[in-house]
């Protein structure tokens, strides 16, 4: 159960760096993580990308980023 929870957490805040520009502390507030630090951890060790490296790479592959949140 806490791996299942872990890798929805993740998958929200792929979603959420895809989709707007908050800071990793909002983003990691917003998706249940105590931490931005517990969120890259979680984010390197299931998706073998740190998040900020995963929100560059999403944007330049997409052009612009969406801004459907803050």
């Amino acid at each position: 159960p806490a791996r299942y929870v872990e890798r929805a957490r993740v998958e929200a805040a792929r979603q959420w760096l895809e989709d707007s520009r908050a800071s990793l502390d909002e983003v990691a507030a917003a998706c249940g993580f105590g931490s931005a630090e517990t969120l890259r951890r979680a984010f390197q060790r299931l998706l073998r990308v740190s998040p900020s490296a995963y929100r560059d790479a999403f944007a330049r592959s997409h052009g612009t980023r969406k801004e459907v949140r803050a």
